[in-house]
């Protein structure tokens, strides 16, 4: 890690600089920091803005979908010039213009189980954008399985959801062992979702994101946190490692490859 930090950084980052939790050593610990954000609409829109302009310096984005005109009433950093482009490369541009201290790789793809892996295998933590149950087991047990910490972020209609896991338990198997149904629980498209809600809940996920990596305060772990934008209250559940988690306790699965993430992705 290098502590040097040139006079426009000296400026930019000049009020993390003052903070004594901070400082230029913690500064320095962001610009070196490599994080991913999967997804890149309207959780990962607010993640990747104030990541960036926090100054973490290698920001991954994975994302397969293009710019719709629809995405536009909450995922900030594309506009109507994007629409029909792929969102990787408007986010990319939006970084670009935001932070040229950033370095943005993109990856234009579907998180799979056939790509999960490589995908987090370089960063040292993962954001979770991600808007379908399959994707957020996935992530859970892949991230969980290497040990890789990451911030889960969940919205629908008014209310939204954020929890850390630390890559080692308890995970989001513990709170939730399998996905519910298909069709039994609405998505966006069909519900919908208050435009600024994202917002709120992404830059909770951004805020985890940088205090892990300065190691400073206490994150989300051992605790979900609820948020109702309606009644704008806050609420908090714990969340204790489950002894027979199949996935962050001893004897557990072993690879993402014994899963069938297509259907309850179920660990029998």
């Amino acid at each position: 890690m290098s502590l040097s930090l040139d006079p426009e950084q000296l400026d930019r980052y000049s009020r993390h600089i003052i903070m004594d939790e901070v400082g230029p050593e913690g500064q320095a610990k962001l610009l070196d920091a490599r994080v991913l954000c999967l997804g890149a609409g309207g959780l990962g829109s607010p993640v990747i803005q104030y990541l960036a302009a926090a100054g973490v310096g290698t920001l991954g984005i994975a994302d397969d979908d293009v710019v719709e005109r629809s995405n536009l009433q909450r995922q900030v950093i594309h506009g109507d010039a994007d629409i029909g482009r792929p969102k990787v490369e408007s986010a990319k541009e939006f970084v670009e213009r935001q932070n040229p201290d950033i370095t943005v790789e993109t990856h234009e793809t579907r998180v799979t189980a056939a790509n999960v892996e490589e995908l987090i295998a370089d960063y040292d933590l993962v954001v979770d954008g991600t808007d379908n149950f399959a994707t957020r087991y996935l992530v859970n047990d892949a991230c969980t399985l290497a040990g890789v910490p990451f911030c889960h972020g969940a919205i629908l209609r008014f209310e939204g959801q954020i929890a850390t896991f630390d890559g080692e338990g308890p995970c989001y198997r513990c709170i939730f062992p399998e996905a519910p149904e298909p069709g039994t629980v609405p998505d966006c498209a069909t519900a919908g979702v208050l435009g600024v809600l994202p917002g709120t809940v992404g830059c909770i996920q951004a805020t985890e994101a940088v205090k892990l990596v300065l190691e400073y305060g206490e994150p989300l772990t051992g605790r979900m946190l609820f948020f109702d934008a309606g009644d704008m209250s806050f609420r908090e559940i714990p969340v204790e490692q489950r002894e027979d988690c199949p996935v962050c306790t001893e004897g557990g699965i072993s690879s993402i490859h014994e899963v069938e993430y297509s259907h309850t992705c179920s660990i029998s």
